[in-house]
């Protein structure tokens, strides 16, 4: 009986711990158990990224960096640089991860000359494009 009576006890402060205060917080509100509408369910926050050059204009093999923020998409996930090449995406050896703050910044160079078209991937979330002119 002792043992049953921990382990029901060791149970509710899991429960409570997991639950972090929400239950206080819906402690006022009536719940039917009957009613459709009582049961919400909310999508999770679709990840972004945005993306920003160092330069517009670099020579051939000149380092810069693509920066930017990273909503949704967890910390130490890597971001990796994408450039258009015809009409595909490549992946480039750039990557960087998101740091705690939600930034990152990741060291770039390129060869191709003329103008090229770079974004930012990860997660499924794609930047916005990013143009860097090769001289």
């Amino acid at each position: 009986m002792n043992r049953t009576l921990r382990y029901v006890a060791v149970g509710a402060v899991a429960v409570a711990l997991l639950a972090g205060g929400s239950a206080a917080a819906f402690a006022d509100q009536p719940y039917d158990l009957h009613s459709p509408s009582s049961v919400v369910a909310t999508a999770p926050a679709a990840a972004q990224l945005t993306a920003k050059a160092s330069a517009t204009t670099v020579d051939a093999w000149q380092e810069f960096r693509v920066s930017g923020t990273a909503k949704g998409i967890k910390a130490g996930t890597k971001v990796t640089v994408q450039q258009k090449q015809g009409s595909k995406w490549v992946a480039l050896p750039a990557q960087a991860p998101v740091n705690t703050t939600g930034t990152y910044s990741v060291r770039v160079k390129l060869g191709l000359k003329g103008v090229n078209q770079l974004r930012v991937g990860a997660d499924g979330a794609i930047s916005p494009v990013v143009s860097v002119t090769v001289r």
